[in-house]
């Protein structure tokens, strides 16, 4: 990767977060820190505000206006071939959401490309086991409530066919077993709990703060789960 490539990837890769430690730019573009801090600094000659807080890392100033990205046909090809992935294993929410984004991806592209991603779409099929079913459209809104830390109300059918309502501080999700699962804190049991995302037969995010001031890591709570990762 030449440094001009470089710079506008450290450029996108800010634009993607809050904040990028230096290590992290080293890490993801295999240079040394100091080849960063270089790199930030040209960064601004070139007029681009870029801004650093201790402990946290290197941000873009809000309120810089940044032209609209660009794909080229190689990262456009893989969002197509992601959609089939998509719509294997996520639910009717998350496929709305890829599918408008996508669009959004084919609107910027040139004719060619829009002509060659068309043809390449034409050219691709996909066959999943009938168990892969998520008939469903709760993921983005459990996602929300994750990142949100709201709690969700919801009716949950368990394995013998029981349904009960539960009060849930979801704290993430896992795909295992061919299917995704909510982790969360169940207000009913006093204690985690993993719902199979499949079995909710209604959610709702209340909008009120989570009430465990912290909870478990996931990746602690995976350790539980039957499946090795």
């Amino acid at each position: 990767m030449n440094r001009i490539d470089r710079l506008f990837g450290i450029l996108t890769l800010l634009q993607s977060r809050k904040y990028v430690p230096a290590e992290k730019i080293s890490e993801e573009f295999d240079i040394s820190v100091r080849t960063v801090y270089r790199d930030v600094k040209a960064l601004g000659e070139l007029g681009i505000p870029v801004s650093f807080e201790s402990q946290k890392g290197y941000f873009v100033v809000p309120g810089y206006f940044l032209p609209p990205v660009s794909f080229n046909t190689e990262e456009a090809n893989a969002m197509l071939l992601m959609e089939t992935i998509v719509y294997a294993f996520a639910d009717r929410s998350i496929q709305n959401h890829y599918s408008n984004a996508l669009n959004k991806i084919k609107a910027v592209l040139r004719t060619t490309q829009k002509e060659k991603l068309e043809g390449l779409n034409n050219s691709m099929r996909s066959q999943f086991p009938p168990c892969v079913n998520h008939d469903y459209e709760y993921l983005s809104e459990i996602q929300q409530a994750i990142s949100n830390k709201h709690i969700v109300d919801l009716e949950y059918k368990n394995n013998q066919d029981e349904v009960s309502k539960r009060t849930v501080e979801p704290i993430g999700l896992i795909f295992y077993a061919m299917n995704w699962h909510m982790i969360g804190w169940c207000h009913m049991r006093g204690d985690y709990r993993d719902f199979r995302v499949s079995r909710i037969i209604n959610l709702s995010e209340t909008e009120q703060p989570f009430q465990l001031e912290k909870h478990i890591e996931l990746s602690e709570y995976m350790k539980q789960l039957p499946v090795d990762y």
